[in-house]
């Protein structure tokens, strides 16, 4: 999973792993502790990835969840992941070239069956939501400009 310590990536690597499978996490190493602690296997993004994700996972890729974009649609392909387990919400260009799903994001509607579930992970302590920086909503533009860095931990939280 790429971005895997971000707003989105933090709870996908929660869930995945409450699903039981097993989640190689993409991220800088300053949150390799974090996902370890949640169960995650890290590996750092950049050069060599490919290598370092199958030394991680020696019998394979299964699915491929990009929340980064950047190219990761392309490494999942190289893993050897089949294009209808590889779901990208940031690199459309990349699903539409190769076919693979754009499931998640705004257009997922998780609708308030799904909703009131992750409230209840969330109320009875199974699932973390990681906040990354509380920002007053007179400061949207500074935490617009934290969010283009795309190096936070979890959510950026705009106050009214």
């Amino acid at each position: 999973m790429s971005g895997a310590a971000g707003g989105v990536g933090s709870l996908a690597v929660q869930l995945a792993r409450r699903s039981g499978a097993t989640v190689i996490g993409l991220a800088s190493e300053s949150n390799h502790e974090w996902l370890k602690s949640h169960g995650a296997i890290p590996v750092a993004y950049g050069e060599g990835v490919a290598d370092r994700v199958r030394a991680a996972a020696p019998s394979g890729v299964d699915a491929f969840i990009d929340t980064f974009g950047d190219g990761y649609v392309e490494l999942a392909l190289a893993l050897g992941v089949a294009t209808e387990r590889i779901d990208t919400i940031a690199d459309f260009a990349a699903a539409e070239k190769h076919g693979v799903k754009t499931e998640g994001g705004v257009a997922a509607g998780p609708g308030a069956k799904v909703l009131a579930e992750l409230a209840g992970l969330l109320a009875d302590g199974h699932l973390e939501v990681p906040i990354a920086n509380v920002y007053p909503l007179a400061q949207v533009r500074e935490a617009y400009t934290e969010l283009e860095r795309r190096h936070t931990r979890g959510k950026i939280v705009l106050r009214p």
